[in-house]
């Protein structure tokens, strides 16, 4: 019992070793990398806006890094999106991005429709108020299939699993079982 018991104890004990050692690894961030840029003048402030894919496509995520010139130390913000045809999809604080903390930026965002964006910023900070856009971010076709397509095709695997568990009911079902003379 003895022996049993120290090998159970030795084994748990490895296992928490080893999940100890690796969680640090395992939820390290990614790195943003920036594959291209774009400059604009918000008042007396320059932003560098920062993409992580380039060309953009429509439901395609990426992240957006917003840099202005002296960081984000002393400066306040807020951030509007606007989709192609002049409505605004989202106005909100800018605010750090998760995993690059010494700017502002967006994580895994994606534009949902193909066309030219503007994104409107206005920036306070020790130089007053200052506003901006960045306008005809083009924004090409989602690729890879529609989204029906791909919502249909893929819901395929989960109508077999409907019918295969409906048809395994119904063959065990005990009220349509026929009770055997003795």
């Amino acid at each position: 019992m003895t022996k049993r018991l120290f090998t159970a104890l030795t084994t748990v004990f490895a296992a928490i070793a080893l999940l100890a050692l690796t969680s640090g690894t395992a939820s390290a961030y990614q790195p943003v990398d920036i594959v291209h840029t774009e400059d604009v003048q918000a008042g007396p402030y320059h932003l560098t806006i920062g993409f992580s894919q380039w060309p953009l496509r429509a439901m395609q995520s990426l992240d957006f890094t917003f840099i202005p010139d002296g960081g984000i130390a002393d400066k306040s913000g807020t951030l509007s999106e606007v989709q192609p045809g002049g409505k605004v999809r989202r106005t909100e604080p800018l605010s750090r991005h998760p995993r690059k903390r010494e700017v502002w930026g967006l994580d895994v965002r994606s534009l949902d429709k193909q066309g030219d964006w503007t994104f409107r910023f206005a920036i306070d900070g020790p130089q007053g108020h200052g506003e901006g856009e960045l306008r005809n971010l083009a924004v090409l076709q989602q690729p890879g299939p529609p989204l029906g397509v791909s919502w249909a095709i893929s819901s395929l695997p989960l109508f077999g699993l409907i019918a295969f568990l409906t048809y395994a009911w119904r063959r065990t079902r005990p009220a349509l079982r026929v009770a055997q003379p003795v």
